[in-house]
């Protein structure tokens, strides 16, 4: 009987939150693979902010995806056939380049094999332990360089890349405030993670939160979300201080940009400012884990993920990383485990 592979494909750009018919749905037969080709079954799909800049027609570290082509995304899967000589029916793998679909035909050249960590379910695979928890690794220990006693902001502060971010430079001394939407993510993070403080940007002024729990100033910035968040820890940073540009969710639904911030504090306070993509650390992947396993081994690091169900709703469910309707890592589970 012929398998049907379902897959989400771009019809139009969209403007601010994904709406109905920017992608479709689409079904046709699972296709052979050829010769050095894998068909990987998808398992789990990542769902991450960048996703949403992969739809604009803009320029980015990737192209955008092409009108007509299938959704690009971090998937991990399951080898259901092969005609490959390096991997075989049952093995765990992670296409370098996935896509929104249940089925995948993928050079084997294109695949990295899964390494379960002893004791954490799959799931750890594509967050603590997968680019997630190498995006925080990275933003922390290469770009900020945290010293015992500095005080670090973390926007995003709830989410799976910040509150492992978080918790890493509470290993590495250093005072850490997050900023998140609610008093329910505010409390895990202070009560469960480790947090020093949190601040619940929908419900009082981040400036004047800032004000309180950091009256010294701000010596670190792990920046994901931009716009008038990043503008007030960027009024409040100490000469000499650092900030990690890791992403600026606020502008990726934008039909227009949001604000920035006075340019020329780089200069008065002699702030380091540095973006970084954590396909530059791909190949320190086993340090992160090397560092970072043992603090997960003994709770000292702790993770989350929100798993939907279902590839019928990954629209739905990305629009969810714009909502703040989810704590820490957002997957859809495609297909069952092994």
């Amino acid at each position: 009987m012929t398998r049907t592979n379902r897959q989400w494909v771009l019809r139009r750009r969209p403007q601010g939150l994904i709406q109905d018919g920017d992608l479709e749905l689409v079904e046709s037969p699972v296709a052979d693979p050829g010769d050095g080709e894998v068909l990987v079954r998808t398992i789990y799909l990542s769902l991450d902010p960048t996703n949403r800049t992969w739809m604009n027609d803009s320029e980015g570290y990737l192209p955008p995806v092409g009108l007509g082509d299938v959704m690009r995304g971090l998937t991990l899967g399951v080898v259901e056939a092969t005609r490959s000589d390096r991997f075989k029916e049952g093995d765990l793998v992670m296409p370098m380049s996935g896509g929104w679909a249940d089925y995948a035909v993928v050079p084997d050249s294109q695949l990295r094999p899964v390494h379960r960590f002893p004791g954490l379910p799959l799931t750890a695979n594509l967050s603590v332990l997968g680019m997630t928890g190498l995006t925080a690794w990275a933003g922390v220990t290469d770009v900020l360089r945290p010293e015992p006693g500095q005080t670090m902001v973390i926007s995003a502060a709830a989410g799976a890349v910040g509150s492992i971010a978080g918790q890493i430079a509470k290993q590495k001394g250093a005072r850490v405030i997050g900023i998140a939407g609610g008093a329910d993510k505010g409390r895990w993070l202070t009560e469960e993670l480790g947090f020093d403080a949190a601040i619940d940007y929908k419900n009082e002024d981040v400036g004047e939160a800032l004000d309180r729990l950091a009256p010294d100033g701000i010596d670190l910035n792990f920046e994901n979300v931009g716009g008038d968040i990043m503008i007030a820890v960027w009024n409040r940073l100490n000469t000499h201080a650092r900030m990690a540009v890791c992403g600026l969710i606020s502008a990726y639904n934008a039909t227009r940009m949001p604000p920035s911030p006075n340019f020329s504090r780089i200069i008065t306070h002699r702030l380091e400012v540095r973006g970084f993509l954590v396909l530059d650390y791909a190949p320190r992947a086993r340090e992160m884990v090397a560092e970072v396993g043992p603090w997960l081994a003994d709770g000292r690091v702790k993770w989350k993920v929100h798993v939907d169900h279902g590839l019928e709703g990954a629209v739905q469910s990305l629009n969810r990383l714009f909502t703040g309707d989810h704590d820490g890592k957002l997957l859809v589970r495609v297909s069952e485990e092994p």
